[in-house]
């Protein structure tokens, strides 16, 4: 929902940078790369240790940084291309489960019950990707949802950010809210491609 509203202001900001990242030798695929690997870095070292504000400041720029590799591969010479759609869902998976594994490693050493939820959470995300590349393969368009990746995000995000302000209600809020919109989501999904 919001990916596709914001998709055309985001790359009218950031075409410059691609651009420019493109004269000086790096390509899409290594954008994501790099991108990937900060943000699993990130995630690591900031979410277990409890910097949960510097955290969520430091992944939301990943997560903009994120939409630099699509309109690099567009801009390109050789163009969007199926490896290049391949490598950065696959990269994204792993982001989004290391953001969320690295929530629930700070839950179990805060010995908070939330970390289930947040593995449900990990599940049901990896239930809404599946879904859609196994409806993909069947030659069946499946977008959409109450909650894609960039809702979800937002949602995780948001309730880190707050929870490092002090508002530790928020992640539990947060992370129950992320879970019952995932299961609607994989429903949704699941009744698009029935239809």
């Amino acid at each position: 929902m919001l990916q596709s509203s914001l998709r055309a202001p985001i790359t009218k900001v950031i075409t410059p940078l691609c651009r420019a990242l493109l004269k000086i030798g790096l390509t899409a695929n290594w954008v994501t790369v790099i991108g990937t690997i900060a943000a699993v870095i990130a995630s690591l070292t900031l979410i277990p240790s409890g910097h949960l504000f510097a955290a969520c400041m430091t992944l939301t720029a990943f997560v903009l940084f994120d939409t630099v590799d699509g309109t690099m591969a567009r801009l390109s010479a050789k163009g969007a291309n199926k490896w290049g759609a391949l490598l950065d869902s696959t990269l994204d998976r792993v982001s989004d489960a290391v953001l969320l594994g690295s929530l629930a490693w700070y839950c179990h050493r805060e010995n908070s019950t939330l970390e289930i939820v947040i593995l449900l959470n990990i599940l049901a995300g990896f239930l809404i990707s599946y879904i859609k590349a196994r409806a993909e393969s069947l030659d069946i368009e499946c977008n959409g949802g109450v909650a894609e990746r960039t809702e979800r995000l937002i949602i995780a995000l948001v309730a880190v950010g707050f929870a490092g302000l002090g508002v530790k209600c928020v992640l539990a809020l947060g992370m129950w809210l992320l879970l019952i919109v995932s299961i609607i989501t994989v429903f949704q999904r699941i009744a698009i491609v029935r239809k």
